[in-house]
């Protein structure tokens, strides 16, 4: 017979939510972002964090603050305090969006306050709608430890008929995490600053969504870039006003850095012939099977004489960016990690009607614009999602034409909004043409001759003789993303190329048969033979390439003690350190220990070639100092940051920096010592690469080191962590 249990029903434990937060949120940034995300969802303008005391766990507390909807007692018992509710995965599915600025939720889940506790152990939080009374929330997640079952894990919930903070008609929420769980650190606290930079965005618009981070301590944010500073990174600015069949206004600004001597800075406006002889909107279509190209008017009617329908004027304004690595380098600024993360998050052309945000335009991985694809096509000249930070304006009542999905998620695709994204496009053309000539002026003076990059020079003369020859349009596409992986793929062996005779003379042949191809393709393509022997031809320069490739992608790594790799290291070269006077300051003693994977030979080789490094520099600067008679001391920081995943070992000297661009480092050959071949920091690279690993070159501030330090040479090798199974 069945005997039936008593229990037929899950009784869950209170440490499940601990649990839950834990697996859930990967760590402190996640679990603040995720607070974020709710002050966005609750239609709120800003966001506030604020970090006070947050070295010290016992002392310290973390605030978030925003001025949103609220929440009143029954959204707590029935939405806050449920784990999992569907309340805002049923608002995102029904397309209900915020009030004030149409804002569809983005934090779906329900279970982003749990990982609150990964913050702290006691969290308060209070929060105020519109004609409620003030609900205030006291938790303490220890009792969740303490307690066996979830039934038992009590804490206090109560309204207050007398607002004490959201007073008056203030609504918002305000949550004080304390009981900190970490000591935040200089890095975890520039980590966050980092990830809420990315929320914000540089166009003044009702609507925006603002996080500001602010602590106590000024130190711990010192020289971390604002907008103004990732301003200063935009080569390119334009400013521009559409309007029936015209360009009416037109302003293309290029302003080098300082860096880039000898390029000139312009300006170009409408009142310039260049602008004037194109400020007519025409498009090309095909009548009868010929194209033709005929003029686009956003002023015609697109509705009925009873109901007429315009597109009306247009504002489209935008910064451009260069990624390129070399030009990068050349910038002298700080930020550039940055600066990519944030073009990665905000990167886009997004529409504004009447300062409301149109969504879906703009967001990451919507290319509504097709601009990823028009660069494929023709990479020296277009725009891409990830290089442009602008926004369009429309006139609500003069832009009717222009309708809204019923789900709101951007126009219906009909007649108007095919118009309206030909003309942009019409107008970013002018644009990319003008920064084209501007982005050759800098490659030239600054970026290797074909002399120096014989193939890729070859292969960018092969791209626009395939862009102006090759004939069908699907023909092309194929032939030149083909052309572009070739090139990915022949600057990463040049990256990886190893120092040795044999792999030399092994590279050297390779380069030697892709010349020799892309001679005949360019012979080809010139003689306009058939595109297909073309096509087969790129084909085999492409697994050419990618075949060498391979000869470079083998490394074996085993678990070695991070402190006892650095006293390895040390040892060796103590004799030379001692001979030349030089102090060794050993901070990484003071850090615990962690197991790291790699080769242990080739990181003994690593460190000491950049002790070795430092020495000859501190020698060359106290050689130079001695003539003006000031003493000099040499002094050499080696230490270890632990971080979850990653080991960093950093070695620090006082001399004068590194006196050529970061991105020639660690190029092969390319030495600022008198007489140095130029392969010391490139066989770093190597090292670091074949066994996972990054040679880094910190910018000021990433780490937190004395003044005598940061002026110096600063460099990271960073290690993965030994994987627990």
């Amino acid at each position: 017979m069945d005997l039936k249990s008593q229990k037929n029903f899950f009784q869950p434990r209170a440490r499940l939510l601990l649990q839950l937060g834990d697996k859930l949120i990967k760590n402190e940034n996640i679990a603040l972002l995720e607070l974020i995300k709710n002050s966005y969802d609750a239609d709120s303008r800003w966001a506030k964090v604020k970090l006070v005391n947050i070295g010290n766990k016992d002392k310290g507390y973390i605030e978030i603050i925003d001025e949103g909807e609220g929440m009143d007692i029954e959204i707590i018992e029935n939405v806050w305090l449920e784990p999992g509710s569907d309340y805002k995965e049923n608002l995102f599915r029904k397309r209900v969006r915020t009030p004030k600025y149409l804002r569809l939720p983005i934090g779906e889940k329900g279970i982003g306050r749990f990982g609150v506790h990964k913050l702290g152990t006691k969290i308060e939080l209070i929060s105020k709608r519109k004609d409620k009374n003030e609900v205030v929330v006291k938790i303490d997640w220890n009792e969740f430890a303490k307690n066996k079952y979830l039934k038992d894990a009590k804490f206090d919930v109560f309204e207050r008929t007398n607002p004490e903070y959201f007073k008056g008609n203030r609504t918002g929420t305000k949550i004080i995490i304390s009981g900190l769980r970490s000591e935040w650190d200089k890095r975890m606290v520039r980590e966050l600053y980092k990830s809420v930079f990315t929320l914000n965005s540089p166009f003044h618009k009702t609507g925006k969504f603002r996080v500001e981070l602010d602590t106590d301590d000024p130190k711990l944010l010192e020289k971390m870039p604002k907008w103004d500073d990732v301003e200063k990174f935009a080569l390119w600015h334009f400013k521009c006003k559409i309007e029936g069949s015209e360009i009416k206004e037109f302003l293309y600004e290029f302003t080098p850095w300082a860096s880039l001597t000898g390029v000139k800075s312009r300006k170009i406006t409408e009142k310039d012939d260049y602008i004037n002889d194109r400020s007519t909107l025409v498009f090309e279509e095909k009548i009868n099977g010929k194209k033709k190209e005929s003029i686009l008017n956003l002023s015609k009617n697109y509705g009925d004489n009873d109901n007429p329908k315009t597109i009306g004027p247009i504002s489209f304004e935008g910064y451009i960016f260069d990624r390129d690595k070399l030009t990068l380098d050349l910038s002298q600024h700080q930020g550039i990690t940055l600066l990519k993360d944030y073009l990665d998050e905000q990167g886009g052309i997004r529409v504004y009607r009447n300062n409301i945000r149109i969504n879906e335009y703009g967001e990451k991985g919507n290319d509504w614009l097709n601009l990823d694809m028009r660069r494929v096509n023709i990479p020296a000249k277009r725009v891409s999602n990830n290089i442009i930070l602008s926004v369009i304006d429309l006139n609500e009542e003069k832009s009717s034409a222009l309708i809204e999905k019923t789900n709101r998620e951007g126009f219906i695709e009909n007649e108007a909004f095919n118009d309206f994204c030909t003309s942009i496009l019409y107008t970013l053309n002018i644009i990319e043409t003008l920064r084209k000539d501007d982005k050759d002026t800098i490659r030239r003076k600054f970026n290797p001759t074909e002399k120096q990059e014989p193939v890729i020079n070859s292969l960018g003369k092969l791209r626009d003789l395939v862009d102006s020859k090759v004939e069908p349009e699907s023909l092309k596409i194929e032939i030149t993303k083909h052309l572009v992986k070739i090139e990915k793929d022949y600057n990463h062996i040049n990256e990886v190329l190893l120092t040795s005779a044999g792999i030399g003379l092994t590279m050297g042949v390779g380069i030697h048969e892709v010349q020799k191809v892309i001679s005949e393709l360019n012979y080809l393509v010139k003689e306009e033979s058939v595109p297909e022997n073309i096509l087969n031809l790129v084909k085999h320069l492409d697994e050419l390439i990618e075949n060498y490739s391979d000869l470079f992608r083998q490394a074996k790594n085993q678990e070695e003690d991070s402190v006892k790799l650095i006293n390895g290291a040390i040892f060796n070269i103590e004799y030379r350190l001692k001979a030349h006077n030089v102090q060794l300051i050993k901070d990484y003693q003071n850090k615990p220990s962690k197991k790291i994977e790699c080769s242990k030979r080739l990181m003994l080789g690593a460190i000491v070639n950049i002790i070795d490094n430092s020495i000859y520099w501190l020698e060359r600067k106290r050689k130079k100092i001695d003539v003006s008679n000031i003493k000099f001391e040499k002094k050499i920081l080696i230490d270890l940051y632990n971080n979850e995943n990653y080991v960093d070992i950093l070695v620090a000297d006082n001399g004068s920096g590194f006196g050529l661009p970061i991105h020639q480092l660690t190029k092969p050959f390319v030495s600022d010592k008198t007489s140095g071949m130029g392969l010391g920091l490139h066989i770093v690279s190597e090292v670091m690469k074949v066994q996972n690993g990054q040679i880094l070159f910190p910018e000021i501030g990433e780490y937190d080191l004395e003044d005598e330090f940061e002026n110096g040479a600063v460099v990271v090798l960073r290690l993965n962590k030994k994987k627990m199974i």
